[in-house]
């Protein structure tokens, strides 16, 4: 833990995390040393820093000279950016890369592009500069995941045993890097996340099951690296999957983390879905 005082670096992708990260820095006493991802950060998170800087998605140079003339020994890279944009035919044009990033692509895990990869060369890279990956949800606990039935609606007697019966199954994708989540209904599989993302199959699963009534399980990565990556639902996710006649959300406890966790799970009671948090 960092002396009260210290600048703590948050490199910050897309969606609500930075924020909620940003925040647990500050009310810790900390001053805050953001660099914004350009088309993905929020606005929100600009009046929170004390530096703000904005850099590119595949410029890790140039976060890493921002961080570095505001002093931080220590930072937070949380935030989401399309994987589906790393097979844009046009991706060196669009992000144009610096050097350290063809470094890391070209030569560092050209054998290897899986996310874990990637995001480890990336904190190899910050770290040969004197500054330390922290996990991303250090400053933000309290919104991870807990064990057991965290909403007043609980799981039906048929969800319960498609939770039983698709927990290994998501926990066997997760080990094996096809992805973090899968859609279950009378134990049958019907929809397995893979590079498209969480809501995409989730609108992929509703169109599969006109019915619904299907349970969700989202699982982390096994021996999963706190420091980037965690899985992550919030309100969004709770409505798309209302949308899609989704009954049953499982998550993994204290490995997820729920953006604004009172308030989705208060909307999740409301729309009439259960969210469970359980351990492997």
């Amino acid at each position: 833990m960092s002396e009260i005082g210290t600048t703590i670096g948050l490199i910050a992708g897309a969606g609500r995390a930075p924020v909620l990260a940003a925040q647990g820095i500050k009310s810790r006493g900390h001053r805050l040393a953001v660099v914004a991802l350009e088309d993905l950060a929020s606005a929100e998170i600009k009046p929170l820093a004390d530096v703000y800087r904005r850099a590119g998605l595949a410029r890790p140079g140039a976060w890493i000279r921002a961080l570095r003339a505001a002093g931080v020994k220590q930072a937070v890279l949380i935030g989401s950016a399309r994987k589906a944009d790393m097979y844009d035919r046009w991706r060196l044009l669009r992000f144009l890369p610096d050097w350290r990033a063809i470094k890391i692509w070209y030569f560092r895990i050209r054998k290897d592009r899986r996310d874990k990869a990637l995001l480890l060369a990336v904190a190899d890279e910050l770290a040969s500069e004197g500054i330390e990956l922290v996990s991303s949800v250090e400053y933000c606990t309290e919104h991870l995941a807990s064990e057991g039935l965290m909403t007043r609606t609980a799981p039906s007697a048929a969800a319960a045993g498609d939770i039983e019966f698709g927990w290994r199954i998501a926990r066997a994708c997760a080990d094996n890097d096809i992805g973090q989540a899968i859609a279950v209904r009378e134990r049958n599989i019907i929809a397995v996340e893979a590079v498209e993302g969480t809501d995409a199959m989730i609108r992929r699963a509703g169109e599969l099951c006109r019915p619904g009534g299907w349970t969700m399980i989202k699982v982390a990565r096994p021996n999963q690296d706190m420091r980037f990556d965690v899985p992550t639902i919030g309100p969004e996710t709770i409505g798309n999957l209302k949308a899609a006649r989704c009954g049953c959300l499982v998550v993994q406890a204290a490995k997820l983390l729920i953006i604004d966790k009172p308030q989705t799970l208060e909307l999740a009671d409301r729309l009439g879905i259960a969210v469970v948090g359980k351990t492997p």
